[in-house]
């Protein structure tokens, strides 16, 4: 019995009771809170935290009435959407020299993995990735070749 009685005051002590008091809600609401809190399981500190954000809330939807019976227009409705500057985009990165810099990384990786003693895992794999990028590099180069030509014999 003494336990039960324990058990009554520690449910009754969790703050629920206190929720019109601090938030205006309704009784069904409010007795609502306490069964899907005790439901949760949830500790002491997160229910004061749930009841605390629920007060904000509605104490900010006020404020939100208030503005609108007052001046007749939602507050978030009469801010104007703030002029972003658009800014010049970033220089491109050129192609060739991004394929350059992986190349670098690719031969970088291979020289790593051959001080842990794990080229002959990779090797194949990276000589192909760069022979790759290195096929690249030379259609970018024919590509620039062609269009300088084109750009002499115009002049």
């Amino acid at each position: 019995m003494a336990s039960q009685e324990r058990v009554d005051s520690v449910t009754k002590g969790t703050g629920f009771r206190r929720c019109r008091k601090q938030a205006g809600y309704t009784p069904g609401t409010c007795e609502l809170l306490r069964v899907m809190m005790k439901e949760s399981k949830l500790t002491n500190f997160q229910q004061r935290h749930i009841m605390d954000t629920m007060k904000r809330d509605l104490e900010k939807e006020k404020r939100r009435l208030q503005n609108i019976f007052a001046t007749g227009k939602d507050k978030e409705e009469r801010k104007k959407v703030p002029h972003v500057r658009q800014e010049d985009p970033a220089p491109e990165l050129d192609r060739f020299d991004e394929l350059v810099k992986e190349i670098q990384d690719r031969k970088e990786f291979l020289a790593a993995m051959e001080a842990l003693g794990q080229g002959r895992q990779y090797r194949s794999i990276i000589l192909a990735e760069i022979s790759q990028k290195l096929r690249e590099m030379e259609d970018i180069d024919r590509r620039r070749s062609k269009e300088l030509r084109k750009a002499l014999a115009t002049t």
